[in-house]
């Protein structure tokens, strides 16, 4: 794994790899949930919202990372992760790199947020997205589709949530 600032990290494969993969996404997110200039982002992204309207600040978030931030590939054979702040200077990202820049905007707002790593093969894990709590209920938010919230991939047979 590569992150941002140039530092090289070994990753085991299969799921302990996808487990510190998480591990370290989450890390990232109680990092950068307290970089002023994101939450100035995210309070501008729902300035107009009429006060505790909670999902209407959500879908503001998502619609913001799904609709401006492109969704790019891994290199390959190689897993990377970006902070918040570079995914928002270059505008692209995988689906980690869009899943951390979500995760850190909504916890800026007090929203709290769990990544969920899943697969379509057993024990073989291809994809994270995003969920977050309304109330006792959790949302999906797809990032890399061009999905409404609460829509999430279908048919995988793995699953691996870690909240944040």
């Amino acid at each position: 794994m590569t992150m941002a600032s140039g530092t090289l990290s070994k990753i085991p494969n299969g799921k302990p790899g996808t487990v510190a993969t998480l591990k370290v996404m989450k890390d990232q997110v109680q990092r950068w949930k307290k970089h002023l200039p994101l939450r100035q982002l995210a309070l501008t992204l729902v300035d107009g919202r009429p006060q505790k309207d909670y999902i209407g600040e959500v879908r503001k978030i998502h619609a913001f990372v799904r609709d401006r931030i492109r969704y790019v590939k891994d290199i390959r054979g190689v897993e990377t992760i970006q902070t918040p702040m570079k995914t928002l200077e270059i505008r692209q990202g995988d689906c980690d790199d869009l899943s951390l820049l979500t995760a850190t905007l909504l916890e800026t707002l007090g929203h709290p947020t769990r990544f969920v790593a899943i697969g379509f093969l057993p024990n073989k894990f291809s994809h994270v997205y995003v969920e977050t709590k309304i109330k006792d209920k959790w949302y999906p938010l797809e990032t890399t589709e061009p999905w409404p919230l609460g829509k999430s991939p279908k048919d995988y047979i793995t699953r691996l949530t870690i909240k944040n």
